[in-house]
């Protein structure tokens, strides 16, 4: 079995390459999905969340609103530390049963720990391969203009909020530029993919 990280930064393409390298046979861990149980309604997360943050963060139906949650700590350093340290724990306690499960089922696999925060929450170390899904800032920033429909000012809070991309450059094994065409993205994740699977073999 091989795991390899992949990672990326907002609005750089990260899902896209995932649903690539899913095509192309690997098995993908998604650590967004992951947080996103970790927090349902009542679970420990939740309550860690709720207690901290009181329940100005919770929907009529006492889920975690995300949107708020998320407007809070894009602007709160501090308080999306907190909230990483609570949530963290049970994804990679998650990620790491996955890992068992799938080397148990089918050991000759490729496993994709796609981790927004791979690099940040130190899941990188240990892995023989960090793939970075790239592009420069610019592009970030007009990406999350289309996307979101906000200002160049709010884009950029998001973007400063996250760990430089090109100190995840640094740190990455293999990049994935995702600046081009989307035929590009694909032949160089399939690429990867290939790369990845010779290991195996």
């Amino acid at each position: 079995m091989i795991i390899a990280g992949l990672t990326g930064g907002i609005a750089t393409g990260k899902s896209t390459v995932s649903s690539f390298l899913r095509e192309a046979g690997a098995i993908i861990i998604d650590a967004d999905a992951i947080a996103r149980d970790a927090v349902k309604k009542n679970l420990p997360a939740w309550h860690e969340i709720v207690n901290y943050f009181g329940e100005k963060v919770l929907l009529p139906d006492s889920e975690i609103n995300r949107t708020y949650l998320g407007d809070i700590i894009f602007r709160n350093s501090s308080k999306k530390e907190i909230l990483n340290k609570i949530v963290h724990p049970y994804v990679i306690q998650k990620v790491a049963e996955l890992i068992e499960e799938i080397g148990k089922a089918s050991p000759g696999s490729i496993v994709i720990l796609d981790v927004p925060l791979l690099i940040e929450a130190g899941m990188h170390k240990g892995l023989e391969d960090v793939v970075l899904v790239y592009t420069p800032e610019w592009i970030q920033i007009e990406r999350l203009i289309e996307r979101d429909g906000i200002t160049e000012e709010e884009a950029l809070l998001k973007i400063r909020s996250q760990m430089p991309i090109e100190d995840k450059r640094k740190v990455a094994s293999v990049i994935i530029d995702n600046s081009g065409s989307i035929e590009a993205t694909k032949k160089r994740a399939l690429e990867v993919f290939d790369s990845l699977k010779k290991k195996a073999d």
